[in-house]
Order: C-alpha cells, then structure tokens, then sequence
C-alpha cells in the first residue's frame, strides 16, 4: 500500500496590495476504495475571511474562499497524504457484456451516463468521427479492448506534447488539426472521439507521480495532470491516460472528475485592481513517497 504525500503551493504576485475575490480551490483527491485520503491540509496566506467546503455537482470536494483585506501576494499551500493502491491493468474477459463493441448500456444505468455520451464539441465535417472510426474492424464486432488501448496509444505516439500558454482547454478539432497539445487537450479530445461512438466517457484532473530513481540519485517528483475515465458495463470506470500510456490507475493520483475540462479547474478566482497590477504567478508541485527526502529530484514540468 503504498503511502504518497502531494505538496501543491501556489503564489499570485501584485505589484501593489489588491484585493480579492472567492476562489474555488479543488485540490484533494478523491476517496476511493483504490485511493485514500490519510490526512490533509489547506493553508491560506492571507488568511481568508471565510473558508468553506462543499461536494459540487460530481461529488468532487471544493473549498472555497473569500477574503476582506489587501495583500501583494495571494499563496495557496496544500498537503496531502493519500494511501494509494493502483489496480491491475484491466483486461474484459469474453464473458464481459462490453467486451466486444458496440455494446449497449444498461436500461438503469444509461440515464444517468447521457451527459458522458452526448458530445459536447462541434463535428461539422466528421473528422473526429472520422478519427476515432479508425480504430474499429471494418469486418465485424470489435473488441473494446482494442479501441480504448488503441486511442491511448494512438495519441501518445502520434501527438506532439506542447505547453500552452492561453487559458482553458482548447477544441478537439485544433488538437487533430495541430497533432499537438497538453495533458487537458489529450484528455478532451479523447474523450469526444469516444462519445462519438457511443462510449461513456468524462474528464479526470489530478496529479501524476513520477518515481524515484535512486540509482541516479534523486527520488523522483509530480505534476499536475488530467487523463481519461470511461465507464463499460460491469468494469465500471477505467482510466486511461492518452498523454503517458497509462491504462489503470498506476501513478495516476484523482482529484477530480467532471464532464467538461472546465468543470475541474484545479485554482480559480479573481482579483480586484488595476489589470497590471498582476505581476506573476508560481506554481511548486511534489509527489513523493512517504520518507523519501525531498532532495535532488529533477524539476517536474508543469502541465
């Protein structure tokens, strides 16, 4: 069982004292019979007027802070310990009602799968229907198998991996059309070529550990990162992470799920001053094992 701590701290600079609105902070992970929370804690500097916690429309738990005084700076500092218990890599068995494709969804359970199935994204001209088409067998039934590790695959070998500096998410078609993209813009994507076929599927944010590599001496690190749920009749969800390969939940640490990238935006708010008075923004991510020191660990890239 392997016991994981994730330090998370933020840090907004102003080049003069502002004020500021409420933030929506959505940083701890979810429970989970595969993960769970051992201890946690949010630290707010300046201390806000009021902090409060709620379970938004997914289940997910968001603080959410509002202040009354100025500062030049604005740090949110999260640390958690979580004991995590990746699951075997998934394998459907003949036996499995999804393990060949199409399948159908159970009456009692399809009504409450709508919202992952319905595509939310512009197709006009099919190319995402198009794209994700390619992965089944023009010759018969298909198994399910194939297409969900083939579009996990697909995209981590075929795409480009580039930072973005603009804000959100961007559309699916520019990530087909550019072959490039984030962790988010992976996710998306992948998520709305799969609606097309009919697949259940919804957005996962989170952290990914990266291990330790004590031979080389240093004990590894973490960043934030976003990934793939879809749900298959009698396996339930199953993550599958098109950025880095990963089908499972080895490394892949949940804080959040949703239907949309823009429903789990990990740190949200909004000062109030002048537009220049922002002057910057540092982000510091760890996720290491509990009792490896943090010592010598190379810079984790931010995503």
């Amino acid at each position: 069982m392997p016991l994981l701590t994730i330090n998370h701290k933020t840090v907004y600079h102003y080049s003069r004292p502002v004020a500021f609105g409420e933030h929506r902070i959505m940083l701890r992970p979810r429970d989970g019979h595969d993960l769970r929370v051992l201890s946690s804690s949010l630290d707010i500097e300046p201390q806000p007027m009021r902090l409060r916690w709620i379970h938004d429309v997914f289940g997910n738990s968001v603080a959410i802070a509002t202040f009354d005084e100025r500062a030049e700076t604005l740090s949110f500092t999260s640390t958690v310990t979580v004991e995590h218990n990746p699951e075997d890599e998934f394998a459907l068995t003949a036996d499995d009602p999804a393990y060949f494709y199409p399948f159908l969804y159970d009456d009692e359970e399809f009504p409450d799968l709508q919202q992952f199935i319905t595509p939310q994204y512009g197709d006009p001209n099919g190319e995402l229907s198009g794209w994700a088409r390619q992965f089944l067998d023009p010759d018969g039934p298909t198994p399910t198998f194939n297409i969900l590790s083939g579009m996990t695959h697909g995209i981590r070998e075929a795409f480009r991996y580039r930072k973005r500096h603009e804000q959100g998410t961007q559309h699916p078609l520019d990530t087909l059309q550019t072959g490039s993209g984030t962790c988010r813009d992976y996710a998306l994507f992948m998520i709305e070529a799969l609606r097309r076929l009919g697949i259940a599927a919804r957005f996962v944010s989170g952290y990914l550990f990266i291990p330790g590599d004590r031979a080389h001496g240093y004990v590894g690190g973490g960043s934030t990162h976003a990934w793939v749920q879809v749900y298959l009749p009698s396996a339930g969800w199953i993550e599958f992470d098109p950025t880095n390969g990963i089908i499972g939940t080895r490394d892949l640490i949940r804080v959040a799920v949703a239907r949309d990238p823009r429903q789990a935006i990990p740190l949200h708010g909004a000062y109030l001053g002048s537009p220049d008075a922002f002057a910057g923004m540092e982000v510091h991510i760890r996720v290491v094992s509990v009792g490896d020191e943090p010592r010598a660990a190379p810079q984790a890239e931010k995503v």
